[in-house]
């Protein structure tokens, strides 16, 4: 069962390669919108607006559904974890039904979508669980069961299920669906063109000017002039709104294995136990399916030593479903709102032409297609049944987020104030083994250095380029990571991840 023999890259990017890029513009464009990332929120965004006839154009930094959405373990349920309880309680039942609603319809939204376009993705009805093994967690799940059906959504309380291990108790809520992230969105991108969409990759967006016209600037220097402007980059990468105060990054890993598929189990699971553990299966080939178990969430850069953490993940998978060879392993990232809820509307309270979707806590599959709905009522006057509960700039949440807010806040400066402080240890660049990375103090400045396998060291700025914390490597990943917001970087500095836009400058040692 060696997990570092499998592939370091996601399922859905492997099976499904990206083809001929789209090119960046050639110039400067004029368009009705201009919708910032080509992830899952983007693109039902902008499949909304063509649709009503508005004309888009979509620029992604790397290419289409390779980013957050092409490493998710691709739930499309309105079961996320145990979030009705906590609902009724701080949105009341009202708030829990209209969230429970604008999630099931986005799942509804998506079949007719895939029927409509003729997307082969993999397509599959399925229902969705949250269980514990712990008994002590029996009435929580319980209240959560309550208050889900009481959402409107078909939940039940059972005791059994198909794991192949006992547990205490498990939401059950029906009428869910799985699917390939990558194949269903590459699916909509085509829809997008035939409408007349345009859609640029290797386009980093850097500025952003609001105004009647908006006015977006690349890192090559285009302009694209837009009516109204929507970012989808998963980590907001406009800082005026300060969302990133309300925004806390986690990262988890995920291995993938082939599966006998009479052992396979039906149906979606996930528990907040053991650091989280999620399991589902995709179709693979004949009389097999693939498992794949998601969990050990951490903050990116600051989460220790991420192949002990692949380890555990690959162990636990082993221990519960017997010998496997694991094919793929990768990781996803995720952004949690402070209150639980996903900030879809206007980026801050004195815009008028530009959205922000972003705080999806790890159910941006379902979210993203919720938001491109709500956005594009939004953008074209009309309004949502549930777009005060996901407004941005909604003021009765600052109270009840605050306990969270304060935490998150602390964390960050924990970190802003860490960094400056002087080390304990001071390694030199003979420390660090091949393939491996290093925070090292070099004429005075904190420089981050890795060697690559053969040898050969490459330093860079430690400090990440979008607020000024330092950065901690990844090693399993190969990633310089900012633990404050998220931000990754690749070994040379370039960015893999936002907030950051701007690499990582280069250093001479």
């Amino acid at each position: 069962m060696d997990h570092q023999a499998a592939t370091l890259r996601s399922y859905w990017l492997d099976t499904l390669p990206p083809g001929d890029p789209a090119p960046p513009p050639d110039g400067d464009l004029t368009v009705d919108v201009a919708v910032v990332g080509a992830g899952i929120a983007g693109l039902s965004t902008a499949w909304e607006l063509v649709r009503r006839g508005r004309g888009v154009a979509v620029l992604e930094a790397d290419r289409i559904a390779a980013g957050v959405t092409g490493h998710t373990t691709a739930k499309l349920s309105a079961q996320h974890t145990l979030v009705y309880d906590r609902l009724r309680r701080t949105r009341g039942a009202d708030g829990a039904r209209l969230y429970a609603r604008s999630q099931t319809e986005a799942i509804r939204y998506a079949a007719q979508t895939v029927a409509e376009l003729g997307i082969d993705c993999d397509w599959e009805d399925t229902d969705a669980y949250t269980f514990a093994r712990d008994p002590a967690q029996v009435p929580t799940l319980r209240a959560e069961a309550t208050a889900a059906r009481e959402a409107g959504l078909p939940a039940e309380f059972v005791t059994e299920t198909a794991l192949p291990f006992p547990v205490a108790g498990a939401v059950r809520v029906a009428e869910q669906a799985q699917f390939h992230p990558r194949k269903y969105l590459l699916g909509l991108a085509d829809g997008i063109r035939r409408l007349g969409g345009q859609l640029y990759e290797g386009t980093r967006v850097v500025g952003l000017k609001e105004g009647e016209p908006c006015q977006l600037t690349t890192e090559a220097g285009a302009r694209i002039t837009a009516d109204a402007v929507v970012v989808a980059t998963h980590y907001p990468v406009f800082d005026r709104a300060l969302l990133f105060t309300r925004l806390s990054p986690r990262r988890e890993l995920v291995v993938a294995a082939p599966l006998d598929a009479a052992r396979a189990p039906e149906g979606m699971y996930i528990t907040p136990e053991e650091n989280t553990r999620s399991v589902r299966t995709a179709p693979h080939r004949d009389g097999e399916r693939l498992l794949i178990v998601t969990g050990e969430h951490f903050t990116p850069g600051a989460g220790g030593d991420t192949e002990e953490r692949f380890e555990r993940l690959a162990e636990w998978a082993g221990r519960h479903f017997g010998p496997l060879t694991f094919t793929h392993r990768w990781a996803t990232q995720d952004n949690d709102s402070t209150d639980s809820v996903p900030l879809v509307g206007p980026l801050h309270p004195g815009s008028r032409h530009v959205q922000v979707a972003t705080g999806f806590g790890g159910w941006g599959l379902s979210g993203g297609i919720m938001a491109g709905r709500l956005l594009c009522d939004r953008i074209t006057g009309r309004e949502s049944p549930w777009g005060e509960l996901y407004d941005p700039r909604r003021i009765a949440s600052v109270m009840r987020e605050a306990p969270a807010f304060l935490k998150h806040q602390a964390d960050v400066a924990r970190h802003f104030v860490g960094d400056r402080l002087p080390a304990t240890t001071r390694p030199s660049p003979d420390d660090i083994a091949p393939g491996d990375g290093a925070v090292l103090h070099v004429g005075g400045h904190r420089c981050a250095v890795h060697r690559d396998a053969d040898g050969t060291l490459r330093a860079v700025s430690a400090r990440c380029t979008h607020l000024g914390c330092v950065v901690a490597f990844n090693r399993a990943e190969q990633a310089w990571e900012c633990p404050c917001h998220g931000s990754r970087f690749a070994p040379d500095g370039s960015v893999l991840q936002g907030p950051a836009v701007r690499p990582l400058e280069r250093r001479d040692i």
